[in-house]
């Protein structure tokens, strides 16, 4: 089973890859992620006490952190505030040591390195003797005695000081991003307005059945998907699909959780439980989205791991190693403390994560859900993107139709019952499509022996006649055209065309891929004279027609071995799942909820505009970029600093800054991708 658990006291993003080692160590567990950005942990076991196991595993690795149930709250201000007092007190005892002389000056400098030092060193010990590892607190540790025992022990306090200084900010900084990366995703609703009789009840979402009537007042968020049985409103729908505009909606219109009510009272008949709703598959998409790591990611975790060993080792052989060359140990030991406070791998370590949870925050406000980092960031590669037609370039929605009669024997309304009694029992768009634009309905009870022909059509029998709806080729028409033909046992008795409008943002959405230079492809089932006609209006580069669905399979296949960079395809969701699945990055419409849509893709466009693909392109790119920065900024400035400490020229001021500073740094920078407009 899956367990989920929350973590208290961690802003240390190396700390984090150690627990989630540690994790997937231990023979209990069989899988754990540790979502840094969310300090969330994940563990699939099929231990009894999962909690007690993971917190001793925690532990072992991060001692001030505490292992919590998800509906649990942990107040750290007091801890705050108490290391913020110590460190004052800490800087004071400093101070008045260096403005004294003799006995008394070397006893407060002496206090002041053991209230400083406290939280570094007792953390650094509990880590060696738990689970025999040194991190970031050790080097610091040792950094800061060796400078006290060489003589330096006014720079080891600067160390000190500055260390816990930029650890205070730092923690400040990350639960800043933490808290704007959340406010991105605020869509859960607290409580839900049960109607009982003439009462109205508070009810927790997770208590309210299908069936049950709720009141959403104004300014309420809408806690459950349901029917609207009484009144009418206008809904803030932008917290699901990005846009502003208001959605005007009535009596038995459908209403999505999630959703806020900003204007009359409504009373809604629900339609699915709080786990089955469209807010609950958002946030639970959202919140797995880090389990899916990146490839920089991934290698910047294996990094990590043997990243502070080998910086161990050099700081040893600068220290034993330049005597040879005429310097002295006093001043090689020095050199080596200050390689050791330089190396704290945090800032590398936590601009990758953070970098990524912004990103796919941002795309979650736009309307926009990324399953995983690792789609985000592949998401950026891409080159080359197939369109799906019915649902995808157009609107699937079929508002006009065209119904030829070409036996007199039978009457239209004859016609129309032959066609909606057997695509009713259908669940393809396009059968969809036809019982939506007859508006009519009827009993599919007399309908016996119904077959459907993927891409090709229906048969089904009623009252002894042999019915097929389907393409020219399979009923046997002549023509090679884009109608539905009706043939009733061995005679065509009508053609059927459905006139479906191309979304209105379509051509815009694929002239502004092309800006992106991304060639576009449209793959449809569609005949010749009907493809084109959409293709050109919209300007795809490529077109594909009357394909089957496992010829664009094989098509797309085709594409991805050739394609040197990423492959995106973008589809409804329903019936083109295997493509989904097949391509680099599968793109659905989401239909503002579509259950089906959101299992089968990598990336849901929850309002179905082709727009919001070149956003999720430019939010992919412009997270890469950030993180890029970020990591090429870390390690410069690092190596940089390494090398100058090694050769003399830099000092420990110069090292903290390249710790702690530049931890700070990347995390501010970080925050520009939760604050830059796309669009």
């Amino acid at each position: 089973m899956k367990y989920k658990f929350k973590l208290s006291s961690l802003d240390c993003a190396g700390c984090a890859l150690a627990i989630e080692k540690k994790l997937n160590e231990n023979d209990e567990i069989k899988e754990a992620s540790v979502n840094f950005s969310k300090l969330m942990i994940t563990v699939e076991t099929d231990s009894k006490n999962v909690k007690k196991l993971v917190s001793s595993i925690v532990k072992e690795v991060e001692p001030e952190s505490k292992v919590m149930d998800l509906n649990e709250t942990y107040e750290n201000k007091s801890k705050f505030k108490f290391h913020l007092i110590r460190l004052i007190l800490g800087v004071l005892l400093c101070v008045i040591g260096m403005l004294l002389k003799g006995k008394l000056s070397s006893i407060l400098m002496v206090l002041s390195y053991v209230v400083l030092l406290y939280r570094t060193f007792t953390n650094a010990i509990k880590l060696l003797f738990k689970s025999k590892t040194v991190n970031e607190n050790m080097l610091v540790t040792i950094s800061c005695i060796g400078a006290y025992l060489t003589g330096n022990d006014h720079e080891g306090l600067m160390v000190i000081i500055l260390y816990e200084i930029g650890k205070i900010l730092e923690e400040v900084a990350v639960n800043n991003s933490r808290r704007s990366i959340s406010d991105l995703m605020d869509i859960k609703p607290e409580y839900a307005n049960l109607k009982l009789d003439d009462e109205i009840v508070q009810k927790d979402p997770n208590e309210v059945k299908i069936g049950d009537i709720i009141v959403i007042k104004k300014g309420d968020k809408i806690p459950l998907d349901g029917t609207i049985i009484k009144g009418s409103s206008k809904l803030d729908v932008s917290a699901l699909t990005g846009e502003s505009e208001l959605r005007i909606v009535k009596v038995n219109d459908k209403v999505l959780s999630g959703s806020i009510n900003t204007s009359s009272v409504l009373e809604v008949k629900v339609d699915s439980l709080y786990a089955d709703s469209t807010v609950s598959k958002i946030l639970e998409l959202t919140e797995n989205a880090s389990d899916r790591k990146a490839k920089t990611e991934n290698f910047v975790s294996k990094a990590a791991k043997i990243y502070t060993p080998i910086i161990m080792v050099l700081a040893f052989l600068i220290a034993i190693l330049l005597p040879v060359f005429g310097i002295s140990f006093k001043v090689s030991i020095y050199r080596a403390l200050v390689f050791l406070v330089v190396s704290c791998p945090c800032a590398i370590a936590i601009s990758v994560p953070l970098g990524y949870f912004s990103g796919i925050g941002k795309a979650s406000k736009q309307g926009i859900l990324v399953k995983g980092s690792d789609y985000l960031e592949s998401l950026s590669y891409v080159n080359k993107i197939i369109f799906d037609k019915t649902g995808t370039i157009t609107t699937g929605i079929t508002s006009k139709y065209e119904l030829e009669i070409l036996d007199n024997d039978y009457k239209e309304k004859d016609i129309i019952n032959y066609y909606v009694k057997g695509e009713m029992l259908s669940n393809h768009p396009l059968a969809k499509s036809v019982v939506s634009v007859f508006n009519k309905k009827v009993s599919t009870k007399d309908v016996l022996n119904f077959k459907e022909i993927s891409g090709k059509g229906i048969s089904y029998e009623i009252n002894n006649k042999k019915i097929k709806l389907g393409s020219s080729s399979f009923v046997g028409a002549k023509d090679k055209d884009s109608y539905i033909y009706l043939k009733i046992d061995n005679k065509i008795v009508s053609k059927l065309k459905l006139i479906d409008d191309i979304k209105p943002d379509s051509k815009s959405a694929i002239e502004e891929l092309k800006k992106e230079n991304i060639e576009t492809f449209m793959f449809t089932g569609d005949k010749k004279s009907s493809a084109l006609n959409v293709a050109n209006k919209v300007g795809v580069d490529v077109l594909k027609y009357e394909m089957l669905p496992d010829e664009k399979y094989k098509e797309l296949d085709k594409i991805i071995e050739e394609n040197k960079m990423k492959t995106a395809f973008v589809g409804d969701g329903i019936n083109d799942a295997p493509s989904l699945a097949l391509s680099d990055v599968g793109i659905s419409m989401g239909s503002v909820g579509s259950a089906s849509a959101i299992e089968a893709s990598d990336i849901v466009i929850m309002n179905d505009s082709l727009s919001k693909i070149t956003e999720a392109i430019k939010i992919s790119r412009f997270t890469k970029h950030i993180i890029k920065e970020n990591l090429i900024f870390a390690v410069g400035v690092k190596v940089l600093v390494l090398v100058l400490g090694a050769i003399g020229v830099a000092n420990m001021w110069q090292a903290v800054f390249a710790d702690t500073g530049v931890t700070l740094l990347t995390i501010l920078n970080t925050t520009r991708i939760l604050r830059r407009k796309f669009k």
